[in-house]
C-alpha cells in the first residue's frame, strides 16, 4: 500500500487542530486554496472523506476523527525527536519527567540552586506520573513514586522515604477522631486515607468526603479552606513554614519512597549522577526536620 505524502498529512493535522482551513492556512503560511487542495488530494488518495463541508465550515467526519488521533500522536512524536536531535548538538540537556504535584510543589521552587550548582547543565523539565517510555519519549531521567512496578532493564537509586499527614488551613488540636470533619481524597491517590489511618490509629468514621483528580488539587483546596487534605511533606513544606497550611497529626512514613529512574545505571553518566547527587542533598535536607521530630 502506497502512502499519501507526509505534507498531505500535515495539511490535514493542522485543519483538523483548529477546524478550519483558514486557520489551518495562517498557521502554516500558506495559502486557504493550497490547503484546500491537499486535503482534497489526500481524500482522493485515501478514497474517503474526511471532511464535513458545512456553511462555508468544515467538520471531521467519523474517519477524520480516527485519523486525527494518530496524526496527532505522530507528529507530537516527531516534534520531540526534532527537539532531541537538535539538542544532541551540545551535550549539556538533561531531560527529567517528573511527577506533576512535586514538580510544581518541591521541585521547580528549588532548580535555581541546581542552576547555581551545575550552569553548564541545561535541565528539560516534562511533567507525567506512572510507567514512562524512555525510548518514545526521549526522557533521560525520571522521578518516581514507587507505587507502581518497573521492569528490571530500568535503572532505580531510591532518593527518599515518603511521609504524609493530614493539613489544613485553620490550626486545631489533634483528636482520635475526624468525625464531622471534610476529608479531601485524591483521584490520583485514592488509598492515601486508608493507609494514613491504619498507621495512625486515628478514625475517619463520620467524615465528610469531597473528591478531587489529582493530589496538587486536594492541597490547593485545603489551602483555601475547604477541608482537610492528605499531604506528602515535600509537597506541603513551603506552605507549613510561611503559615498557609498546619499539621495537626505531624507526618509518618507510608512505607513508599521516591526513585530516579534511567535505562542505564546514574553512576556511569555524569549528568545523571551530579542531579541525583543533588536531587538526594536536597530531600535529605527537606526532611531532615520532619525526621527529628518523629
Amino acid at each position: 500500500m502506497k502512502l499519501p505524502s507526509l505534507a498531505s498529512f500535515r495539511f490535514f493535522e493542522a485543519a483538523a487542530q483548529t477546524g478550519s482551513f483558514v486557520k489551518a492556512a495562517e498557521s502554516l503560511h500558506v495559502t486557504h486554496g493550497a490547503v484546500s487542495r491537499q486535503i482534497r488530494l489526500l481524500e482522493e488518495t485515501l478514497g474517503i472523506a474526511l471532511f464535513e463541508r458545512r456553511n462555508r465550515a468544515v467538520f471531521l467526519n467519523t474517519a477524520g476523527h480516527a485519523l486525527h488521533a494518530v496524526t496527532h500522536s505522530i507528529f507530537e512524536q516527531l516534534e520531540e525527536a526534532v527537539y532531541r536531535l537538535q539538542q544532541t548538538t551540545t551535550d549539556n540537556v538533561l531531560t527529567l519527567s517528573c511527577e506533576p504535584t512535586i514538580a510544581m510543589k518541591w521541585l521547580i521552587p528549588r532548580l535555581p540552586s541546581f542552576h547555581k550548582a551545575n550552569p553548564d547543565i541545561h535541565l528539560h523539565l516534562v511533567a507525567a506520573g506512572g510507567p514512562v517510555d524512555f525510548l518514545r519519549s526521549g526522557v533521560d531521567l525520571a522521578l518516581r513514586r514507587d507505587d507502581f512496578h518497573w521492569g528490571p532493564e530500568i535503572h532505580a537509586v531510591k532518593v527518599c522515604d515518603e511521609w504524609v499527614g493530614p493539613v489544613c488551613r485553620e490550626a486545631c488540636d489533634a483528636k482520635n477522631s475526624l468525625d464531622g470533619t471534610q476529608l479531601l481524597h485524591s483521584g490520583s491517590r485514592p488509598k492515601a486515607w486508608p493507609t494514613w489511618q491504619k498507621l495512625s490509629g486515628i478514625s475517619t468514621k463520620g467524615s465528610i468526603r469531597a473528591d478531587y483528580e489529582h493530589f496538587y488539587l486536594c492541597i490547593q483546596a485545603a489551602v483555601s479552606g475547604l477541608g482537610m487534605a492528605m499531604a506528602s511533606f515535600l509537597m506541603v513544606q513551603d506552605e507549613l513554614e510561611n503559615g498557609q497550611l498546619y499539621a495537626p497529626y505531624g507526618f509518618v512514613k507510608d512505607g513508599s519512597g521516591y526513585s530516579l529512574l534511567s535505562l542505564e545505571p546514574l553512576s556511569q553518566n555524569e549528568k545523571f549522577s551530579r542531579f541525583q547527587s543533588w536531587l538526594s542533598q536536597e530531600m535529605s535536607l527537606c526532611l531532615s526536620l520532619i525526621e527529628h521530630q518523629a
